[in-house]
């Protein structure tokens, strides 16, 4: 290429930082293309491991820019405050114009906190490493004490939150609610399972119920009843940034880019949208927020965008699910494995085998990257979904 293609890539989480680095290797020997990444913070969060952070554990911290280290890519750390798509720039914190030939929207989501009363004022979330290390701090008073905990939301967070805390601090009295039953989409086996562990470490079970408000000092419930909670874990709900709606590109109800077949906005072709912030839709539904998900959406973005800027053609993005991890404190989990559509098959694993099926789950994002920079390693387990279908703008 004789001018210059920039590509700008908004987050660093775990598809932003994917497609980053992957994109560069596969450019390598292009001419003319240069790569930025944006993120707010100069660290790199693994939000796999938040609830680890939340009972307590040290982690490692991981510096994005130690992570692009020979890459190339150029780290530029501040907030996307704006998009102009017809002029094709970005502003970071305010101030700095960054201009793009093509840009990946990859800024994830978040736990909403919004639309119950009492959530942003009495509850804690797992959407930094730093609200969830003030989360563990309280923690300790609070199971000093003999007190309680309530963890809302019955999905994977939530159930792996409850089981961490429950672990960590065996006189802490914790309480799962949620409007599912833990494990429901799980087979009869693993959800079975999934439950005798969660007795064997003393975590209480409110499903099938809706919070209503969160107090001070207790969870009210849509029924009526009102649940004592001298600490509220909240990863119920999901919200996106506003972003992309506020700029006028075409997103769903819930503030997603809506996708082509080839994660390209419906509206703005030369924006690519990957994870959390994609509304991906296959011929069994829309994909749901994951890394399971997310990191095939970044590879397969990286490597769209390196035969387009050679000028060859590109194939529909092709995905399928393959299992549901779950942890279960750090000594016990349930690997639920599943068809292409997340529905359960009969195999799953448990005990140890599966403590360290869920290891690998969680580190493999790290061991991708470092590879990824002299290698092409696939994230895919399964493509068996058919091609994404155009979604309704």
């Amino acid at each position: 290429m004789s001018h210059r293609h920039h590509v700008v890539v908004l987050g660093a989480g775990y598809t932003g930082m994917l497609t980053a680095i992957r994109l560069a290797h596969r450019i390598r020997r292009v001419a003319g293309v240069s790569i930025t990444l944006v993120n707010p913070s100069g660290r790199f969060v693994e939000r796999l491991r938040m609830h680890q952070i939340a009972a307590g554990q040290e982690l490692a911290v991981r510096a994005i820019a130690d992570l692009l280290d020979g890459t190339g890519v150029t780290f530029v750390r501040g907030a996307a405050t704006s998009i102009d798509p017809e002029a094709r720039r970005v502003t970071v914190d305010g101030r700095r114009i960054l201009g793009y030939d093509t840009l990946v929207y990859a800024l994830g989501s978040a736990t909403g906190t919004g639309k119950v009363p009492g959530v942003e004022t009495h509850a804690f979330t797992l959407n930094s490493p730093e609200i969830a290390g003030r989360f563990a701090a309280r923690v300790d008073e609070v199971a000093a004490a003999g007190g309680t905990v309530t963890v809302c939301g019955g999905g994977l967070t939530g159930i792996e939150a409850a089981a961490e805390l429950a672990e960590a601090h065996p006189g802490l009295r914790v309480t799962l609610v949620g409007s599912d039953e833990p494990g429901a989409m799980m087979g009869d086996k693993a959800r079975a399972y999934l439950h005798r562990a969660l007795d064997r470490l003393g975590v209480t079970r409110e499903s099938g119920v809706r919070v209503a408000k969160v107090l001070p000092g207790a969870v009210e419930l849509a029924d009526g009843r009102s649940i004592r909670s001298d600490l509220c874990l909240w990863t119920a709900g999901v919200t996106v940034s506003p972003l992309a709606a506020d700029a006028g590109i075409a997103t769903d109800p819930h503030g997603l880019i809506l996708t082509d077949a080839t994660l390209r906005s419906v509206s703005h072709p030369e924006i690519h949208a990957v994870g959390d912030a994609a509304a991906v839709r296959m011929d069994f539904g829309q994909l749901h927020g994951s890394c399971q998900s997310g990191l095939p959406t970044a590879q397969y973005t990286a490597d769209t965008i390196a035969r387009l800027v050679r000028g060859k053609a590109v194939k529909p993005f092709r995905f399928g699910y393959f299992h549901q991890p779950v942890s279960l404190g750090r000594k016990d989990a349930v690997i639920q494995f599943t068809r292409a559509d997340f529905t359960p098959v009969r195999m799953r694993l448990t005990g140890r085998r599966a403590v360290w099926y869920k290891e690998l789950v969680s580190g493999s994002p790290l061991m991708t990257y470092r590879y990824s920079k002299r290698m092409n390693l696939t994230t895919f387990v399964s493509k068996r979904g058919h091609a994404t279908v155009k979604p309704a703008a």
